[in-house]
């Protein structure tokens, strides 16, 4: 169960876009949230899961890859330590398939295929720190799919 309450209020905003489909006031409160936690200098748990979640309702394919660059870079600063603390149940290795997966799909809709394999391959690489679950079958399902769709272009 999440603890951390500005991770809780981050769920709040994937529910509205995600659950509700009210991806500009999901936009809002992720942007309000970013202010809040000083942006990029914020706790890297913060920064992560944001720019992760902010990634998702751009309108702008190079905003996105913006937002998925950020949430990686937090992700290199993040210990297993931290994210349990916030009551999140991956390890920071669990949430490197996502990132990757995300940064990789942005290049493919750039046009920039090479990196978008590279990424498609790191992705795939930390696959088995995911669980059996149905978040695992996610990103294990969106792997496949973008591996289809780069075999195609």
């Amino acid at each position: 169960m999440i603890t951390d309450p500005t991770v809780a209020r981050i769920g709040q905003g994937v529910e509205l876009h995600h659950g509700q489909g009210q991806r500009d006031a999901a936009r809002d409160v992720f942007a309000r949230i970013w202010e809040e936690i000083g942006g990029e200098q914020g706790d890297p748990l913060h920064v992560c899961v944001l720019a992760h979640s902010m990634a998702d309702v751009q309108d702008d394919v190079h905003q996105e890859l913006i937002w998925d660059q950020r949430a990686l870079a937090a992700a290199d600063l993040l210990t297993d330590d931290r994210v349990a603390q916030a009551g999140v149940t991956l390890s920071v290795s669990g949430l490197y398939p996502s990132l990757h997966l995300n940064l990789a799909d942005c290049y493919r809709k750039l046009g920039d295929l090479g990196r978008a394999r590279e990424h498609l391959q790191r992705a795939r690489a930390g696959i088995g720190a995911l669980g059996d679950d149905g978040y695992g079958q996610l990103i294990k399902d969106g792997l496949d799919r973008l591996a289809r769709q780069l075999t195609a272009e």
